[in-house]
């Protein structure tokens, strides 16, 4: 007796939305990926309950005819793509076919669409036609989905509380809405407004409505262009980082992609202007040929494969380190307080027009230009300063000032940053001046970290250092390079073998020489609540503006904070606007 058989077509559609259809935001993400592949200008996303009781979706696109409308919900039927050799060139955000008959398999849909005059109904329950007539309908679509998952109670109950799934689909539309800028997004909850944007085609104006000002205004725009890849959008300053990686925004092509690789460039970028456990808001749209991409290996399509990825990280790295360098400036204690944040969460939809009139006249006041953004200025603004210093407070921060304000500069930070660019400076020459030590210092490891030392052993002796074996798992360090600090030598140099020995993966010169100039320049700096002389901190002044960076210390904290006159003036009720 034969066991195996063909399921049917409506278990393999169950089946397929398992994996298609995830939770609530997976829905919205299919249809509004349809939407925008229809042409919509305007797309309205609206839910009832985060989209556990409603989710809908109305859009002024192309439209379907009566036809259309019900093979759309036919399994791997599909308008975009035709022949094999169309998987080489995807263009659309969808292209397999299987999003509405897996949606409409475990739910309730009643879908309006209308290409021309004529405007059709159809309405479909656990895969079943139940009705489909013509109706009365404008151009474009809409799409209502009730019921999910009433018919596979093993995936109803995995759905989380309104409140996770609403935060699901709004991070959705809002990376969405900046990776398609050109297009307008509302999305609401129980008619409250979550997320509006004007599709204006104006990226920066788009941040500025998903963000707020206190984010758009801190954002530096970066371009690039290799032979494979074209780079644009922006990136944030450091001092707005945030503790989450899901502000990292990156799209290939106008797609909405997570790529650890990418993520790996931009963070690389950042090494030395953020402390570990931050993360900056990004949004950065990577033009490719489609050729170079593969978004069929997962059925969200948001993973995707990569053709030359070393070229498309050395181009991420470098244009948006360059683009930190040139526009680092002395951040003002004081921050400017956020009037306008055009997300205008939970308003109900009545109130949203009187609350954005009483924020024009607002805005007046603190405007931005959303037009072509001005040419990269390099970061000269501290080597201009004429800085007197005038103390210590609390045996950490040096106290300036001059006719502009008062500026405070983290003795232990400032420190860091002249040693970490002392040490990467002479970890760079191609020739190591070496000193012989009179008295050579002796290394014991253990069995396993003596192997991987070994292993190891060339990128110590390219440094400058010289050792001879002594005895068991134990070298003898004869030489060092002359850049070490005298008098913690052995310090350093175990701090360095450290380094060596816990190398994980391919080396890499670049990270290796950053991470000990970073290790080094630490230890060597000087301390919080270590009181240092007048004659110290001026040269410890001299010394910082000699720096190219003297902005952030190398893990990325600031090195010097301003105080402007106005701003304390303000303070002390003597400015009282």
């Amino acid at each position: 007796m034969s066991v195996i058989k063909v399921m049917s077509e409506n278990l393999a559609n169950k089946i397929a939305a398992g994996e298609v259809v995830e939770k609530c935001a997976s829905v919205v993400k299919e249809l509004v990926e349809n939407s925008i592949d229809a042409g919509s200008t305007r797309i309205l996303v609206h839910l009832l309950k985060g989209g556990l009781e409603s989710i809908e979706v109305i859009d002024d696109g192309m439209g379907m005819d009566s036809t259309d409308i019900e093979n759309a919900f036919l399994r791997h039927a599909t308008s975009k793509i035709y022949k094999d050799d169309d998987l080489f060139f995807i263009n659309t955000l969808g292209f397999r076919g299987e999003a509405l008959p897996s949606i409409a398999s475990v739910s309730e849909v009643v879908m309006e669409s209308c290409r021309e005059d004529i405007g059709t109904l159809i309405h479909i329950k656990g895969g079943t036609i139940l009705e489909k007539k013509p109706s009365q309908a404008k151009k474009g679509t809409k799409v209502t989905i009730t019921n999910l998952f009433y018919n596979t109670p093993a995936r109803l109950k995995y759905l989380k509380s309104e409140t996770t799934e609403l935060a699901n689909t709004t991070s959705f539309i809002e990376k969405l809405a900046l990776a398609k800028p050109d297009i307008s997004f509302t999305l609401t909850n129980n008619d409250n407004i979550i997320v509006k944007t004007s599709g204006s085609n104006n990226l920066l104006k788009t941040i500025h409505e998903i963000y707020g000002l206190a984010v758009s205004s801190k954002m530096l725009e970066v371009k690039g262009l290799n032979d494979d890849f074209e780079i644009k959008g922006y990136i944030c300053k450091p001092e707005i980082l945030k503790s989450s990686r899901s502000h990292l925004n990156t799209f290939i092509n106008g797609r909405v992609v997570k790529n650890n690789e990418i993520n790996k460039a931009i963070n690389d970028a950042y090494y030395t202007y953020k402390p570990d456990g931050k993360y900056p808001i990004v949004v950065l749209n990577i033009e490719v040929d489609p050729t170079l991409v593969d978004v069929n290996i997962h059925p969200t399509k948001q993973d995707v494969k990569l053709s030359k990825m070393n070229s498309l990280y050395d181009l991420i790295y470098n244009t948006l380190k360059d683009a930190l360098y040139e526009n680092l400036l002395i951040p003002d204690a004081i921050k400017k307080e956020d009037i306008s944040n055009l997300k205008d969460a939970f308003v109900p939809l009545e109130e949203l027009e009187e609350i954005k009139e009483e924020k024009v006249s607002e805005e007046k006041q603190m405007t931005m230009d959303f037009g072509d953004t001005k040419e990269n200025v390099k970061n000269e603004e501290f080597k201009s300063l004429v800085l007197y210093p005038v103390g210590l407070c609390l045996g950490t921060y040096i106290v300036c000032e001059n006719d502009e304000g008062i500026y405070l500069i983290d003795q232990h930070a400032a420190q860091e940053r002249v040693n970490y660019e002392h040490y990467l400076e002479n970890l760079k020459k191609d020739k190591v001046m070496v000193t012989d030590m009179l008295v050579p210092i002796s290394i014991e490891m253990q069995g396993s970290e003596y192997i991987e030392f070994n292993n190891h052993k060339q990128i110590f002796l390219d440094m400058g250092f010289s050792y001879e074996e002594f005895g068991i798992n134990t070298i003898m360090v004869k030489s060092h390079p002359t850049w070490l600090r005298q008098g913690i030598e052995e310090e350093s140099i175990r701090k360095i073998i450290d380094l060596i020995i816990n190398l994980k993966g391919e080396f890499d010169p670049i990270k290796f020489r950053e991470n000990v100039a970073i290790t080094l320049a630490c230890k060597m700096a000087i301390k919080a609540n270590e009181h240092i002389s007048m004659l110290e901190i001026e040269g410890l002044l001299n010394n910082l503006v000699k720096c190219d960076n003297p902005y952030n210390c190398p893990h990325g904290r600031p090195t010097i904070i301003k105080f402007s006159i106005y701003d304390l003036e303000k303070m002390f009720k003597r400015a009282m606007n």
